[in-house]
Order: structure tokens, then C-alpha cells, then sequence
């Protein structure tokens, strides 16, 4: 469906033509019409699926048609569980608010950073995206007002709830008027989310776009069965053999990111790793490249997964199994987003066949299995 014909005003039209956005993907094209007529919505969508400018462009829509104020007070809040997924909302924001008939200033706070800048530069903003924590230090320094929220913004809402947000996001709540209007977007539907939506929502219009209408199916997935100390050989022969330019690898942990990637430097693969324990500027700086296509290799923890957005990554690599098939989902899908075909292959040592089994089963597929130990390495 053409975004025409959704109800969007003529100057979003606009920029969506000039940022050759032809048709509206199915999240958008159910949440943008119930959100422009000021329904709650409980939008459950797999990634890569389009959603975050599914509630984006209806609500800047709404917002375009009312003149900005210079003071603490905040329009639009959006609640995300990471610092990369809060820049990677406040682009999309930003990308469609240049050419509105009135400004409606966009910022992103979060951990990790000094606070007296954010401080500072709240004055005038309209669309605030946040995590809990830092959101919560800067109401108690006064910094930010919430008496005129018209609508509050709960992005990768499963995510929040399991990396333990949900007592900030209470408190938050009670400070917010109970006069607004609530979007709720998860990948999944757990009893965590089913309890904050009875909580949180209104009368909500649920949208429910399944995995089979997602990018799931447009990946091609394929592991091989390797010794895991021949998992660094087999990771670089893969990407030098089939000429990746831009891989996005995945470890279990922070000191495992560090030592592929270093290994991968060590062996003329330009690489770089970010994880929780990396500092907010070198987690910026390496994602950047990254998505410019001036870094060839990053490798990632599952903090991160899913504030990665990068709308052709051909290759997902899981150098490690996840926990859960949940987080094997949303890793490899950074890749296949959208309508974008993609790759994702896993290393699985003998010890993870087991929980390799577990995840296709509970995925319900089969992936294609190699034999990794027959092939010849460096």
C-alpha cells in the first residue's frame, strides 16, 4: 500500500518520496492509520519489520500540527532498553521531522555519558527517546517535564522487562498525566509484556505482523560443525574466501567479542568489538563505520542486537550460540531486513550441537548443516 493513501499529511509525503520510501510494509501499514486517530496500539513485530517508522510518521504527523514551545516540557517520550537502539530511534525521528511545517526538536538520553550536557540541552525538546535509568536522573535534576506528554513511546518492550527496567518504568509511569496516548512495540508477546499491556494500554488495537511476514523466511541460514578451538581459522577463511565486505559477528560475552576481533585484526581483517563494557563513545565510533561501510567486521555481544539497524547487512555470523531461539531470531535478524535478502551462518562446536537441536526445533526449521573439520585451513 502507498503511504498516500494512510492519511499522512502532504509535506511527510514529501519526505518520504525524496528518501525513495515507495510503500508502506505491513506494521506501517496497520499501526500509522490507529495511531493517527489516537488509538492505543500494541504492535508486535520481529525486527527488521519497519516498525520504528510505523509510530514515527503518525506521530510526528500529529505533531507537525502543533507549534513548538521553548521550555523543559516534553511532546513525544520514547522508552528503549539500550543507548544504540536510542540513537538508532532518534535517526528515524530526525530523518522525517527536517521538513515538517514546525520543528519538533528530537534528543536521545542515556547512560553511560555526562549528564550536565543532556541537561542542558533538553530546553526546546519536543521528542525525547530515553532509557529508564538516565530518564530518571534527569527528572530528579529537574531537567525534563512531562505535564503536556501526548504520547508515550514503549519500543522493544520485551527487551526492557527482561533486562530488569521494570520498576524505573514504573515510576516513570506515575509521573507521566494519565491523559496520553500509549504505543506498545515488542518482538514477542511473553506474560511480562501481556502484564504491562493490561497495565499500560487503553482499549488497544492489536497488530500482530508473524516472523512469516517478516525477514525471517529471506534469510539463508547454514551452520557447520567445527572443533571449537578451529572456530577462529573457520571465521576467517569464510570471510576472506567468500569476500564479505560487511559481517556483523556475535559472541556470548565481552571478553570472547575482544578476543575474535582481535585475532581478526592480528590477521588483516579490520575489525572492531562493542559490548557493555566498551565506552559509550567507542561503541558510537565503531558502530558508525560500521554502518558506513568503512569497517568491515564488527563483533557484538546480545546486548546490542537488537540497536543495530543497518538496512542491507548481507552477513550474521553467530560465533557462539545464543541462550534462547528468542535472541537467535534477533541476531541473525540485522540481517534480511525489510525485503533485503541475507545470510546468517553459526559455528557450533560439539558442545553446543545439543542446544543447536533445541533452538531449530522450538524455531521450527532446519538449518543446513556442514561439516566444518573437512575443510582445509590456514
Amino acid at each position: 500500500m502507498s503511504f498516500k493513501a494512510l492519511g499522512l499529511s502532504s509535506s511527510l509525503l514529501e519526505i518520504l518520496e525524496k528518501k525513495d520510501y515507495k510503500a508502506a510494509y505491513p506494521i506501517q501499514e496497520a499501526a500509522i492509520p490507529v495511531i493517527l486517530n489516537g488509538r492505543d496500539v500494541l504492535g508486535i513485530a520481529p525486527t527488521g519489520s519497519g516498525k520504528t517508522a510505523g509510530y514515527v510518521l503518525p506521530v510526528l504527523n500529529t505533531l507537525n500540527r502543533k507549534k513548538g514551545a521553548k521550555d523543559r516540557q516534553v511532546d513525544v517520550l520514547v522508552l528503549v532498553p539500550t543507548r544504540e537502539l536510542a540513537e538508532q530511534v532518534k535517526e528515524v525521528f530526525t530523518r522525517f521531522e527536517k521538513g515538517l511545517e514546525h520543528s519538533a526538536p528530537v534528543m536521545a538520553v542515556y547512560g553511560g555519558v555526562s549528564i550536565n550536557p543532556q541537561m542542558k540541552a533538553l530546553f526546546g525538546i519536543s521528542v525525547l527517546v530515553a532509557t529508564p535509568g538516565r530518564l530518571l536522573d534527569l527528572v530528579g535534576s529537574n531537567a525534563v517535564q512531562f505535564d503536556q506528554l501526548q504520547t508515550l513511546i514503549l519500543d522493544e518492550a520485551d527487551k526492557l522487562l527482561n533486562l530488569g527496567f521494570k520498576d524505573e518504568m514504573n515510576e516513570i509511569f506515575s509521573l507521566l498525566p494519565k491523559k496520553r496516548q500509549n504505543l506498545l512495540f515488542s518482538a514477542t508477546l511473553n506474560e511480562k509484556v501481556e502484564e504491562i499491556h493490561q497495565f499500560l494500554l487503553r482499549d488497544p488495537e492489536v497488530i500482530n505482523v508473524s516472523p512469516k511476514e517478516g525477514n525471517i523466511d529471506q534469510i539463508r541460514q547454514l551452520a557447520y560443525t567445527i572443533a571449537e578451538e578451529k572456530k577462529g581459522p573457520l571465521l576467517r577463511h569464510l570471510i576472506k574466501n567468500e569476500d564479505m565486505k560487511q559481517v556483523l559477528i556475535f559472541t556470548a560475552s565481552a571478553y570472547k567479542s575482544e578476543h575474535v576481533a582481535d585475532k581478526l585484526h592480528k590477521n588483516g581483517i579490520d575489525a572492531r568489538s562493542i559490548h557493555g563494557k566498551k565506552s559509550q563513545h567507542a561503541r558510537k565510533k565503531a558502530l558508525e563505520a560500521f554502518k558506513a561501510g568503512k569497517l568491515r567486521v564488527l563483533v557484538a555481544t546480545d546486548l546490542l542486537a537488537r540497536g543495530i539497524d543497518i538496512a542491507f547487512l548481507p552477513h550474521v555470523i553467530n560465533y557462539e550460540l545464543p541462550r534462547s531461539p528468542k535472541d537467535y531470531i534477533h541476531r541473525i535478524g540485522r540481517t534480511g531486513r525489510a525485503e533485503s535478502s541475507g545470510e546468517a551462518i553459526t559455528l557450533v562446536s560439539p558442545n553446543e550441537e545439543h542446544h543447536f537441536k533445541v533452538i531449530q526445533k522450538k524455531m521450527k526449521i532446519s538449518v543446513e548443516i556442514f561439516d566444518g573439520n573437512e575443510i582445509t585451513l590456514a
